[in-house]
């Protein structure tokens, strides 16, 4: 399959081997999210949280109430991934998973008091990564926006 190359001079030295590990753009972004989930863990231990369960608390605490597979498709997790991270979520108490009563094979996600209790404490978890980043808002909104147009440029490839 053929690719389209940008035809643009690069600013930074020619390519001299496009398989050395520094030339990976793969193993750059590998790298990178181990160190940002490495940087969180300590903060979210503390919470009594993992980096997973973080991230389906941040989907409910933007909407409460939503399926299973709904977190799913935010989180790009599939339900085999995402149903033993609800069950530690709610055996902690910070959730409740219950049947629709519009259709019973939907299972539907609120936060318990517990759960959005932790809202502000995680508030101070981002600013505290944030620090760690030493970047503006701007810059992490302008990365996060090239981050989003590759997983989509991904998603439509395969």
């Amino acid at each position: 399959m053929a690719c389209m190359v940008d035809a643009r001079p690069e600013k930074t030295a020619p390519l001299t081997d496009p398989l050395l590990l520094d030339n990976q753009l793969c193993y750059a972004l590998y790298a990178a999210a181990h160190r940002m989930t490495k940087s969180y863990r300590p903060m979210l231990e503390r919470m009594g949280l993992t980096y997973p369960q973080y991230l389906v608390l941040l989907v409910l605490w933007e909407t409460d109430g939503v399926t299973v597979s709904e977190i799913g498709r935010r989180l790009r997790l599939d339900s085999g991934t995402l149903t033993p991270v609800l069950k530690r979520l709610e055996h902690a108490g910070f959730l409740v998973r219950n049947r629709r009563r519009s259709d019973e094979r939907e299972v539907e996600i609120a936060l318990t008091a517990k759960g959005k209790g932790l809202r502000a404490e995680a508030t101070a978890v981002r600013e505290s990564v944030m620090c760690q980043l030493n970047m503006s808002e701007p810059e992490v909104q302008a990365m996060r926006a090239d981050l989003n147009a590759l997983i989509a440029n991904l998603s439509a490839a395969g």
